[in-house]
């Protein structure tokens, strides 16, 4: 039984079906957050509007829930999970049938904010009412198997988002969304426990406020520069606003008498350690995903629609893995699997840096699968690590700082290593182009590709390291792994 069904013994009879509602949601997330993508080029052609504004109806669903997602998991943590876990359903469902009806971009931009503020519930939480309901030998496989299904949501969205533009309309990556929300809501109802948390808490309304607009000027740094360049003014002013605003969070917390984040959570190492190996990797996954499309079609020549079966490799391979990692963590330790798995994913990332111009897909294939079986093999156990350093009354929020490791890891992938591999490739052309790195000789954007590699393989071989070292130490000091 679960920590919680210790003293509540019927409250987590049915943690199957706890897994099914948790895993609709993660499924459901998942799937918008991708399926979406292609889109965008309808979008712009049905409501005559710049490409510029029409990314918006992405980021503006990334940055809503990124910067929210901490201060749900706190509110989580003195109200109950249940009741905003609901409320997520409802509020994710309700936006999709807005979204779908929309009559103009901007109105598309607003109701996906509102859906955004339901799948920040749903993604913020899922992972702490696991850890919840599921004993501890059975927590990795459960993490595992919700692993599994974000990658099939991945995987899905971009076929599934093609096919009903084609046949249907592009309302309709929407309205599919409305009976998957119905099923989670009344899943979520019916079957997750409300588990009351302590009286007497205060929301830290000051610390939410620091926080939410410390990361919302870092995300609009990161995803605004992208197209401004990280020197212009407008960009530096929001890293100072960043800087500034995260200096001010952490003077608030440490005054706090109950802060939004209790910085001493961040003194036990798995926790620290995992938030931080786990952040690497999505950086390392993002960057490269975003960069993959321009060497397939670039510089191999391939079709959008082979790129997208090409991009597949990664999903399908952590979904098959990461519920075989999971079962194995809850047997043979979490740290030990997580090693293994930032050592699989150094051995691929030092593969695709070996990628040429006259690669074929078979040799694409070997590079990259590695990638794929690490991310599954660490990423479950690494899941569980964390949830199981965490304090039973700081669950949900860090069920919300894990999953923002996730949103953040990504969006400082996407623009850090795609500002680095531009650079690079200038650098091996030798001289400005006219129309960026993507109209580089083929030769100039490999030799990029090769050393963004380099830094990634550097960037996974500091976590894989400092992992190492954690493991070690808790064998030194007879602790389990």
């Amino acid at each position: 039984m679960s920590r919680y069904a210790e003293s509540q013994p019927d409250a987590y009879e049915n943690e199957w079906y706890v897994m099914a509602a948790v895993g609709t949601g993660i499924f459901l997330s998942t799937l918008d957050g991708s399926i979406v993508n292609v889109a965008l080029p309808t979008l712009a052609r049905y409501f005559d509007a710049e490409f510029a504004l029409v990314q918006w109806v992405v980021l503006a669903y990334l940055l809503t829930i990124s910067t929210l997602m901490l201060s749900i998991g706190r509110l989580a943590d003195m109200i109950g999970k249940k009741p905003l876990y609901n409320a997520g359903f409802v509020i994710f469902t309700i936006g999709s049938a807005l979204a779908g009806m929309s009559p103009a971009i901007i109105w598309l931009i607003l109701f996906r904010i509102l859906q955004a503020v339901g799948a920040a519930m749903v993604l913020a939480l899922g992972m702490g009412i696991i850890t919840e309901a599921f004993p501890a030998q059975e927590r990795g496989r459960a993490l595992g198997i919700s692993g599994a299904i974000t990658s099939v949501g991945i995987v899905v969205g971009p076929s599934l988002g093609g096919l009903l533009i084609d046949t249907l309309s592009w309302r309709w990556i929407f309205y599919v969304n409305l009976p998957t929300g119905i099923l989670g809501t009344w899943l979520a109802w019916r079957f997750v426990a409300h588990v009351e948390p302590p009286g007497g808490q205060r929301f830290d309304y000051w610390g939410a406020i620091t926080l939410f607009g410390s990361l919302l000027a870092l995300l609009l740094a990161l995803t605004i520069g992208q197209e401004r360049g990280f020197s212009a003014p407008l960009i530096l002013a929001l890293f100072a606003a960043w800087a500034l605003l995260l200096a001010i969070f952490i003077y608030v917390e440490r005054h706090a008498e109950q802060p939004m984040i209790d910085l001493d959570l961040f003194r036990d190492r798995d926790l620290s350690i995992g938030l931080a190996t786990g952040f690497i990797t999505f950086v390392a996954i993002a960057g490269t995903v975003i960069l993959m499309p321009f060497y397939l079609e670039n510089v191999l020549a391939y079709t959008p629609r082979q790129v997208g079966f090409l991009l597949a490799v990664v999903p399908i391979s952590v979904g098959l893995t990461a519920p075989v990692s999971g079962a194995l963590s809850d047997r043979l330790g979490t740290r030990p699997i997580t090693l293994v798995g930032l050592g699989i994913l150094v051995v691929g990332y030092l593969a695709l840096s070996t990628l040429t111009t006259e690669t074929d897909v078979t040799g694409y294939l070997l590079r990259f699968l590695p990638v794929g079986i690490g991310m599954g093999v660490f990423q479950s156990p690494n899941n569980s690590a964390v949830m199981g350093a965490a304090p039973q009354g700081r669950l949900g929020i860090v069920s919300g700082m894990l999953a923002i490791t996730r949103t953040l890891g990504q969006t400082t992938g996407i623009a850090v290593l795609g500002a680095i591999w531009a650079g690079r490739v200038m650098g091996a052309a030798g001289r400005p182009l006219p129309g960026g790195a993507t109209a580089a000789p083929a030769a100039a954007q490999v030799a990029g590709l090769q050393d963004t590699f380099v830094v990634i393989v550097g960037l996974v071989g500091a976590a894989f390291l400092v992992a190492g070292w954690a493991l070690l130490r808790k064998q030194h000091l007879g602790q389990p792994a």
